[in-house]
């Protein structure tokens, strides 16, 4: 089955010779939802509005379902939900209205159940009639959500969508996004909120300095480049390691008084066994051990990094 994004060779570069974006090559299939992560001024939101038709790209192309987003723009817009950054709202119109006139801009028949439905899922059922001043921040930005859902789109864009957001809103506004995946909508996101993406994406890009470092599968993303570790904490300091220890993945720290491991997973018994049983032999002897193993935001930093 052919991607439902498609985006080829794309590039962007302003008038003053700044490259925002440098060649990047990505495939979204239909039904996932890809978290796209990156520091300030990667390109991610570049990315995204050239993707919505919202700016055009410099070079390459961007296929929606097949359609070239410039060529074809308004069957893919009609396809695309895009939740901004900023807070762009009437602020003297009611939340009802304003979610089904944006139904409306994309050329949708009226339709007050399913306006009805998202409002009830985003919990502003109860603000129907509450003008958008009225309402506070977070409140301000479900109902931009509720805009973008309004059309019934096959692919809803969320760009830091839970930025200024409290926890509690937060939690909800991903349980809609479940239940939009599991409809069948497509979702890509950007997020500042790193276990975010670690809890509900199917797959994590890394973009920075206008380049896609890598796109992939979350599990086998933190299987390939996260590490494991095993941290020992001594009874006794010890004011250097062994010879013996040298070179095997065994680093001596907080004053000489714990000891930090890193092991293969694939391996993990036989490796932590071994290594006990040779500190056992040195008289090397701990209090508390625990392990812990590297987390997305680890290795969106590692990657970040490196590519400075």
């Amino acid at each position: 089955m052919a991607p439902i994004i498609s985006v080829q060779n794309l590039t962007k570069t302003y008038a003053n010779g700044f490259e925002a974006l440098k060649g990047i090559n990505l495939d979204v299939e239909k039904g996932e939802i890809l978290a796209l992560l990156g520091p300030n001024g990667a390109g991610k939101t570049t990315l995204i509005s050239i993707i919505c038709g919202i700016a055009n790209p410099s070079g390459g192309k961007v296929l929606v379902a097949g359609h070239d987003v410039v060529k074809d723009f308004r069957a893919t817009r009609g396809m695309i939900g895009l939740v901004p950054q900023e807070l762009t709202t009437d602020q003297f119109e009611t939340v009802f209205n304003t979610v089904s006139f944006s139904r409306g801009l994309h050329g949708k028949k009226a339709n007050p159940a399913h306006i009805e439905k998202v409002l009830r899922a985003l919990s502003l059922w109860d603000k129907k009639d509450n003008m958008l001043r009225q309402l506070s921040g977070g409140m301000k930005r479900r109902v931009l959500i509720a805009k973008a859902l309004s059309h019934e789109p096959d692919i809803l864009f969320l760009d830091e969508p839970t930025a200024g957001v409290d926890v509690t809103l937060r939690k909800d506004m991903w349980n809609v996004v479940q239940e939009l995946r599991a409809s069948g909508v497509t979702i890509i996101l950007t997020t500042h909120y790193i276990e975010e993406a670690e809890e509900i994406a199917d797959r994590v890009g890394v973009i920075n300095g206008g380049q896609l470092l890598l796109v992939e599968d979350k599990a086998a993303l933190m299987a390939k480049l996260g590490r494991k570790q095993l941290i020992l904490d001594l009874t006794e300091p010890l004011s250097h390691l062994p010879d013996c220890f040298a070179g095997n993945g065994l680093t001596l720290e907080v004053g000489g008084s714990r000891l930090t491991y890193d092991f293969d997973a694939d391996n993990e018994q036989e490796s932590i066994a071994t290594l006990l049983t040779r500190l056992g032999e040195n008289n090397i002897h701990f209090k508390d051990l625990s392990t812990r193993q590297s987390t997305l935001e680890d290795i969106f930093v590692a990657l970040v990094g490196a590519d400075k």
